[in-house]
């Protein structure tokens, strides 16, 4: 068709969006269809002359701030482009708010004619009286429609993460994606054995940083550069340097991070709503927490040793490269505050000693002093006498599994536990029985306090008594794990002939100096070491009554 000479001539844009996380249909919402339904309408229109195209493939409607718009944008303010085509008013965008404001607002000011085919707008053309009804509504039902499949989006992440199943984009250093299974994370094997190492130098008294100069010195990839050389398109904000290096804040979050234990902690960040895309840290209680989903790079035993060493307060010496053995675990035993080691030189030698820091302050309490040398000495002893007792106990536990009579014993607190649990029953039915009484006639008001009062006390004596039985037989059960993790981190020390930081953290919880040089260790794992001796003690009438021949240890 012919241009009148006063026709405007139109130079325009078409603006194409497709977004998945909108849940857009693939099919009809493709990106060549939204060319090609563009470019068949403007055939039928001569004013219009098509200068440039915008593709925004995979970003959401909601979020107004996306490169090839705000390229379009520029064009339009340049005065290149001054029409704008979109497929519909979903492709413009889904934030009611903003698509109002440029279709209304910001475009007419800027002399831009915007058209929406198949929603059949075209801001060149006179107003119809329903148009200022209708669009704003389409708008309204586009916003609406992307909150809907944000809400289902987030419930369907939550329902994953609860399921235990790995969301995120990339696998944690350390692990990699199945390849049958996105969702849940292997073992990378060469990222692990430094994970591992990690861990272990940790162990062995190294700080973050001096972890992080020693994977630097071997010219180990950082987590980063790991990513880049597995080939994955892996992008952050947190890079400085064009070469990523390992730093203290990456080894940290290693050292921190539950994943190498076996379990899944996600879901710590999210939205306000599906409009802002600012993250904010959700409260820990929030977060979405399974254990076991995968197979662990670090025993939980060693994470945990390493995260309570991290919670400590312990420096390294300005001249050293690792803490001394017993950082961040040494206690006045009266104020409980630190004992600070210091250097005095004596007949031209050095001798180390451990002060109370408070009272070095100044600060009051009473003269806390020992000598490294004593001190570990009456540790190592201690921890000596500690392993042998915890050897003789597992001796005990282990012959108590080959005896018959365990099972009988099992039995016999069993039928004890049954009477027990028939008598709670029966005195919660005389409770009932007094209250039938009373509403009766047969008792009066003082009596149905008195006797609740007795059946009250008595049920609950009973409970006290079934509950002890309960124990009785978890300690027969215990026998049982004469295996278990607490005997084995004490067992692998059996020949310990001196401590380093490795065996101190590991083992020990604590050590209070007295004055007088005295010294009170706690060991770790000290309540099923409790719960172990008692049992031991009590099965030492049964071991002599079933072997003829006493075993090592048992008195």
């Amino acid at each position: 068709m012919p241009l009148n000479k006063d026709t405007i001539i139109y130079n325009a844009v078409d603006y194409l969006r497709l977004s998945k996380e909108d849940g857009d249909k693939a099919e009809s919402d493709s990106i060549a269809n939204q060319r090609d339904l563009i470019t068949n309408f403007v055939k039928s229109m001569p004013e219009i002359r098509l200068c440039s195209e915008r593709i925004d493939d995979g970003f959401s409607g909601v979020d107004f701030n996306r490169p090839a718009f705000n390229l379009m944008m520029e064009d339009v303010r340049a005065g290149r482009i001054n029409c704008i085509i979109v497929k519909d008013l979903s492709r413009f965008g889904r934030n009611y708010i903003e698509a109002g404001r440029y279709i209304e607002r910001i475009f007419p000011f800027l002399g831009v004619r915007f058209i929406a085919i198949n929603d059949g707008y075209d801001s060149a053309k006179e107003k119809s009286p329903s148009d200022d009804i209708i669009i704003p509504f389409k708008n309204l039902v586009n916003d609406a429609y992307c909150r809907d499949i944000s809400v289902k989006i987030r419930s369907q992440l939550d329902v994953k993460r609860k399921n235990g199943e790995f969301i995120g984009s990339f696998a944690v250093y350390g692990y990699m994606k199945s390849v049958e299974n996105k969702n849940q994370l292997v073992i990378d094997p060469y990222a692990a054995k430094i994970v591992r190492d990690i861990f272990a130098w940790k162990l062995d008294g190294l700080s973050q940083q001096g972890i992080a100069d020693r994977l630097n010195e071997i010219s180990e990839p950082s987590p980063m550069e790991y990513k880049r050389f597995s080939g994955l398109n892996f992008a952050t904000s947190f890079q400085v340097n064009p070469k990523a290096k390992w730093t203290a804040v990456a080894v940290g979050r290693i050292l921190k991070n539950p994943i190498y234990a076996g379990h899944l902690v996600q879901g710590k960040e999210s939205t306000p709503n599906y409009k802002i895309k600012q993250r904010f840290m959700k409260p820990e209680d929030k977060w979405i927490r399974v254990e076991n989903t995968h197979e662990p790079i670090i025993p939980q035993e060693i994470f945990d040793t390493v995260n309570r060493v991290l919670a400590q307060d312990t420096r390294i010496a300005p001249d050293g490269e690792v803490v001394y053995p017993f950082s961040g675990l040494l206690f006045c035993a009266d104020c409980k505050s630190g004992m600070v080691r210091k250097i005095v030189p004596a007949g031209g030698k050095k001798y180390a000693y451990y002060y109370c820091s408070k009272n070095k302050a100044g600060d009051g309490c009473t003269t806390h002093c020992i000598s490294e040398k004593v001190l570990e000495k009456a540790v190592l002893k201690t921890l000596q006498n500690h392993i042998a007792s915890i050897l003789d106990i597992e001796r005990i536990l282990s012959f108590i599994d080959t005896l018959p009579m365990q099972q009988e014993e099992i039995r016999k607190i069993d039928t004890q536990l049954l009477m027990k649990q028939e008598e709670i029953e029966k005195y919660k039915n005389l409770k009932v029985s007094i209250y039938e009484d009373l509403k009766s006639g047969i008792i009066d008001a003082d009596e149905y306090r008195e006797f609740k009062e007795i059946y009250g006390r008595k049920c609950e004596e009973a409970e006290k008594a079934a509950g002890r039985l309960k124990q009785d037989i978890a300690l027969i059960l215990a026998g049982k794990g004469a295996n278990s993790v607490w005997i084995e981190a004490f067992k692998k020390n059996r020949n310990i002939t001196e401590l380093s930081r490795k065996v101190v953290v590991s083992l020990i919880e604590w050590v209070n100096i007295y004055s007088g040089s005295r010294v009170e260790i706690r060991f770790r794992y000290q309540y099923e070491y409790e719960r172990a001796l008692r049992f031991a003690e009590n099965a030492k009438d049964l071991i002599a009554t079933a072997s003829p021949a006493p075993i090592k240890g048992v008195v």
